[in-house]
C-alpha cells in the first residue's frame, strides 16, 4: 500500500510561484507513474503533469506546459510540482496520484490511478 501526502499549497497572487510536494511511503518499489491532478469546484479532476519514476519521462497538460515542472527525488520518495506564472484559473485542489502500471498516453486519466493523496489547496488571486 502506498501512502501519499501533499504539502506546499497556499494563496498567491497571479504571476507568483508555488512548489507542491508529495511524500510517498509504504511499498513504492514498483511505482511506475506519479502524477499531479487538480480539481476546481464543479469541474472534473484533470491531469496536470506526470512522471515515469523509472526513467524520468515527463508529461504535461497543455495548460501546464511551459509554466509547471514535475520532478522527483527518489532518495526522499518525494514528488514535486514547481508552478510559476500562476493564473487565477490554476486555483484548485491539487492531488498527488500514483500507480504501478505503465499508463503511457493514459497518464491524464484519474481513473487509472490506484493511490491518491488528500490534496492541497492552491488559490491564485488576480
Amino acid at each position: 500500500q502506498v501512502q501519499l501526502v501533499e504539502s506546499g499549497g497556499g494563496s498567491v497572487q497571479a504571476g507568483g510561484s508555488l512548489r507542491l510536494s508529495c511524500a510517498a511511503s509504504g511499498y513504492t518499489g514498483s511505482v511506475y507513474y506519479m502524477a499531479w491532478f487538480r480539481q476546481a469546484p464543479g469541474k472534473v479532476r484533470e491531469g496536470v503533469a506526470s512522471i515515469y519514476t523509472g526513467g524520468g519521462n515527463t508529461y504535461y497538460s497543455d495548460s501546464a506546459k511551459g509554466r509547471f515542472t514535475i520532478s522527483q527525488d527518489n532518495a526522499k520518495n518525494t514528488l514535486y510540482l514547481q508552478m510559476s506564472s500562476l493564473k487565477p484559473e490554476d486555483t484548485a485542489m491539487y492531488y498527488c496520484a500514483a500507480d504501478r502500471r505503465p499508463l503511457g498516453g493514459n497518464w491524464h486519466i484519474a481513473g487509472y490511478y490506484a493511490y491518491w493523496g488528500q490534496g492541497t489547496q492552491v488559490t491564485v488571486s488576480s
